[in-house]
């Protein structure tokens, strides 16, 4: 396993963490395999939010750290809030609320990284500096990020916070590329070169933030997988000759294409399967070649100028 500096908080965190949201119906044994199965593969970092399994997932590890205290110190652990009753609410009254809510279900007394889920248009940030503060002088939260915001949105939050963003968890995947397309298409009248997210990735890299992609094997908006779709014939050729060349399989080589951009990468995956966490560890010690990370992109049906 290979670790990056979580922000610039010096803390090492994994490559590869490990999503949480599809584990809220899990056995305490499922659970048990499943954190076990990441910690034993070199990953020590675990992404939760509020809303997996309406709280589920949370319970699901304050159990395990109530048989296994020990659990605890072995990981870095997320969580997001921001979302409820059919709207994105970064009020302090609200975030307060939301934090003592996942501390509670979590069976914990802090969580390393609190994330807000999705931009909230009514977003206070000097009230936001409020919560983060109590937070964080509380012991409840050592470290702070978003998730889903654009270059423009966490400029205007950092403006009132007195702490740095440490990461954005943004989608992204080889059949979800807009952030790379507009790069490309500079000055193009084309499609592609539609910017719909201001320069996040290169706002993430000047503050030294990490990024955080979520959904890194789904096209579009949860519109399925796209290893052995027949919509993307010769992406998975492509995979397939690249999973033979590294002596792995195709979804490792989709991790580390998105590892392969330089900037403080980590994937957050979404599998709750132990063969399949074990897969995505792998794909820490692949470093593509710049050739091949092209010929991926071009694969998934994007063109180059």
């Amino acid at each position: 396993m290979k670790y990056t500096e979580f922000g610039n908080t010096g803390e090492k965190v994994s490559v590869i963490g490990t999503g949480t949201m599809r584990i809220a119906r899990m056995t305490d044994d499922e659970a048990m395999t499943f954190v076990t199965t990441a910690i034993d593969s070199g990953i020590n970092f675990f992404d939760h939010a509020d809303i997996y399994g309406g709280g589920e997932s949370e319970r699901v590890f304050g159990r395990l750290f109530r048989k296994d205290p020990s659990l605890r110190a072995k990981m870095f652990l997320q969580s997001k809030c921001a979302i409820h009753d059919g709207m994105f609410d970064f009020s302090k009254d609200y975030i307060l609320h939301a934090v003592d809510g996942i501390l509670d279900r979590l069976n914990t007394d802090h969580i390393d990284s609190l994330l807000l889920h999705r931009p909230d248009a009514l977003m206070e940030p000097e009230e936001v500096n409020e919560a983060f503060t109590e937070l964080h002088n509380a012991g409840k939260v050592r470290y702070f990020g978003v998730s889903n915001m654009n270059a423009m949105q966490m400029k205007l939050l950092q403006n009132a916070l007195d702490y740095e963003l440490c990461a954005d968890q943004l989608q992204m995947s080889l059949a979800h590329t807009p952030m790379f397309d507009a790069g490309f298409n500079v000055n193009m009248t084309d499609a592609p070169a539609v910017m719909r997210d201001g320069g996040t990735l290169e706002y993430c890299r000047l503050k030294g933030m990490t990024v955080q992609t979520w959904s890194p094997l789904q096209v579009g908006y949860f519109q399925g997988v796209f290893l052995n779709d027949e919509r993307y014939p010769d992406l998975n050729a492509k995979l397939d000759e690249l999973a033979e060349k590294y002596g792995t399989g195709k979804d490792t080589i989709a991790y580390a294409w998105l590892l392969r951009y330089p900037a403080k990468m980590q994937v957050i995956t979404g599998t709750s399967s132990p063969e399949r966490i074990r897969s995505a560890a792998a794909a820490a010690d692949i470093r593509l070649t710049r050739k091949e990370w092209y010929d991926l992109y071009k694969s998934a049906g994007n063109r180059l100028p």
